[in-house]
Parts: structure tokens; sequence; C-alpha cells
């Protein structure tokens, strides 16, 4: 066990130093944490910055002693990037994976299939991002599920990274996770992108409940097509939502041709 296992200070390695990866590390800098990163593309110049050390090879970041490996990638990529690392190279076998991912039975099936038996696995949910959490992460949520779990002080010292900045913490199964995320955060992102198709925007005679729609079309835009998709793909339960949402948009166009009928037929006999 490595010695930062031992205080509330962590060795942590990123995987995927994007924008989601780098949010991340700057409260976990500011915190007093140890962080290395790994990425496709080369951040060396922006790591540096943030005094983060950064690997263009794989095998030099994880034997680098990491305490948690953050898996911060895409979820249509978390199979490959798994795939592609050689997992021989870690230091430590004891080490706790956690990923950030916003569907969670797919990364939880992938980790304990492809991961030694005794590396530790976290799967969490960050319910916001760089533009929701810009002013502090105070009352936002933070979902996780401890998937498999032997060093607990580890553990503990990575949800305390959240729980010290003021996060809601909430302890639930992936399955639980995906059945809710499939009824609210996919059903968000369907309905921004529908009316991003309508070309939805402000206009001189807006309501508040419209202004609402176009912030949330322009929200919804900002994240890539694959973290829809990925929404969609791996998440078993999204499948009925989009139907049940297909379902409930003919039921009320039903509803109004019905009163259009009802007050016409009114209207020609009066």
């Amino acid at each position: 066990m490595s010695s930062s296992s031992s205080s509330s200070s962590l060795k942590i390695g990123i995987i995927g130093f994007g924008t989601f990866g780098q949010f991340l590390a700057k409260t976990m800098i500011k915190q007093g944490h140890t962080l290395t990163a790994t990425s496709r593309t080369d951040y060396s110049q922006h790591s540096l910055q943030l005094g983060i050390q950064f690997f263009r090879d794989v095998n030099e970041f994880l034997e680098a002693d990491n305490d948690v490996i953050l898996l911060c990638t895409s979820i249509i990529s978390l199979s490959g990037v798994l795939d592609s690392m050689p997992i021989s190279s870690l230091k430590r076998s004891s080490t706790l994976f956690v990923d950030v991912l916003s569907v969670k039975e797919h990364p939880r099936e992938l980790l304990l299939r492809k991961l030694p038996e005794e590396s530790d696995i976290l799967c969490t949910h960050p319910m916001f991002g760089p533009e929701s959490g810009k002013n502090g992460w105070k009352d936002l949520t933070f979902m996780y599920d401890k998937v498999r779990i032997r060093d607990e002080v580890i553990c503990s010292n990575f949800l305390n990274i959240f729980a010290t900045e003021g996060c809601r913490m909430l302890q639930m199964t992936c399955e639980e996770h995906d059945k809710l995320a499939a009824k609210s955060q996919f059903i968000t992102h369907t309905i921004g992108r529908t009316l991003a198709e309508m070309d939805a925007k402000f206009t001189p005679i807006d309501t508040k409940g419209f202004q609402t729609l176009v912030q949330l079309k322009d929200s919804t835009m900002r994240d890539s097509f694959d973290l829809y998709s990925g929404l969609f793909l791996h998440n078993r339960f999204a499948r009925q939502e989009l139907e049940n949402l297909e379902h409930a948009l003919h039921k009320v166009k039903e509803m109004l041709v019905q009163r259009m009928s009802d007050v016409l037929g009114t209207e020609k006999t009066a």
C-alpha cells in the first residue's frame, strides 16, 4: 500500500484529459492531491501550467504508482481504451479504478470483465460539468456505486474530494442510476436535440417558458453527438423512454385533433 493511502492526499492518474478531466483536475489539485494524466491528445503544456505530470506513453503512466486511476473517456471509447491499456504495467495491482460516465451499467460490466480481480472499482457520475459547476460544487449531486472495494480508506478519501466541496453524495446501484437517467438526462438531451432540428430560436415575443426551451436546446447542443448517442446505445432503459416520448407526442396530437373535430363539428351545427 502506498504512503498516500494512510492520509487524505491521493495520487490520482487521469485517463482522458479533455474538458471534463481538466475540470475535475483543477479542484483535485486545489485540495492538495498529486495528479498525473494521459490522453490521445498531447496536453503536456496545459498540464504543466496546472502542475500535473503528463505522460504520452501509457506504460509510463501506469507505472506511476497511482492510488486512483480516473477514467474520463467518452462512453463509446471506454471499451477500446481499456483494451489498449497494458494492465500488466500497473505499479499497484490494488489500484482503485473510477469512471465518471453518464451511464453506469456499461462501465460497471466492462471494468469487472477487463480489470484484474485485485483492482478496486468505483462507478460514479458527477451530475454536473464545467458550466453548472463553474462557481463551485455545493449542493450539486455526485452519484456513486461501490462495485468492488477492498481498500475503504482510498475509496473514502476519493469520495471526500466531492463531499468536501459540498456535493450531495448519493449512493445507488448502477442499474437504478440508468433507470432514472433514461427518464431525466436522456429525455432532456432528446428534447434539446429535437428543438435544434426545429431550429428553435429566440423571438421578440418569447414567453419565459419558451426562453427556457431555447436555453435547453443551446445547452444540450454544446455536448457532442457521441455523448448523446452513448446515452442511448449504452443505457438499456433509454429505448423504452424514447418509445414513451413518441407515444406521448402521438397521444397529445390525437387529443388536439379530437378537440378540433369536436369544435368544428359544433360550429357547423350552430
